[in-house]
């Protein structure tokens, strides 16, 4: 661990330790691309969008991760076999891809009881002064949240060409963006939830909006502001443009 504050040691004890990575899209936007490689194997800046989720990860104290495989699944498992530093486990979907939120549901046997990180394979980000991850978690309040989502600014989001995805008050809350309209602030792919809001999910194939629409009725459903750069890479477009925002953030 880096050196920390007195306030940062008591983050990193109570951060979540637990995490899953939704890797078993087909990545269809990134063909050619997938028709031989998995999309979270794509690399941007010479690393795998895999390797730069469990990289942040690893930064937060992370110490057990679960992936959901289904297209190209044998390549992402050799692939995290040179992996040593944290344990990673399979949630296998090769019989029947799951959805967002099927997927969770079927790996909470691994995920246990306590909240955990979630974070797609597909956007990363470049940190600001602290883990935006252990910002999640320094905010993080069970007794208030059911679900909290790491949102990035439209004006310095890379490589998201959508109209915004939600709105947020000044205590956290958020709403989501009304059709016609443009909202401030894109979910940036990675999140905190409470387990227990899957206690009565379908079985099957589901999405994850489901959760996110039930927290939001109840007013449980908040978002933090990504401090640093965030990169959507859905195309291959999108590499370039994600490679560009790196070199420029570093200059």
């Amino acid at each position: 661990m880096t050196e920390q504050s007195a306030i940062d040691k008591d983050i990193w004890e109570r951060a979540p330790k637990k995490a899953m990575i939704l890797a078993a899209g087909l990545g269809t936007r990134m063909r050619p691309i997938t028709d031989t490689t998995p999309k979270p194997l794509i690399k941007v800046h010479g690393k795998s969008m895999l390797d730069h989720a469990l990289d942040s990860l690893k930064r937060s104290g992370v110490e057990e991760v679960v992936l959901n495989v289904h297209y190209l699944a044998d390549q992402i498992e050799d692939h995290i076999r040179a992996r040593t530093d944290m344990k990673i486990e399979i949630s296998d979907e090769r019989d029947q891809l799951l959805d967002s939120g099927g997927g969770i549901a079927k790996a909470l046997p691994i995920l246990g009881d306590d909240p955990f990180y979630l974070l797609n394979a597909d956007s990363f980000w470049v940190e600001g002064c602290k883990p935006n991850l252990l910002r999640m978690a320094e905010l993080w309040d069970k007794d208030e949240m059911d679900i909290l989502l790491l949102l990035s600014s439209m004006a310095t989001a890379v490589g998201f060409g959508s109209l915004g995805d939600f709105t947020m008050d000044a205590d956290g809350r958020l709403e989501r963006r009304t059709e016609n309209n443009v909202a401030p602030f894109a979910y940036a792919g990675a999140a905190i939830l409470d387990p227990s809001i899957f206690n009565d999910a379908p079985a099957g194939p589901f999405s994850l909006n489901r959760q996110f629409d039930e927290a939001l009725e109840k007013q449980r459903l908040f978002g933090l502001r990504l401090e640093g750069l965030w990169l959507h890479v859905g195309t291959p477009e999108a590499i370039h443009e994600a490679e560009a925002a790196i070199a420029k953030s570093a200059a």
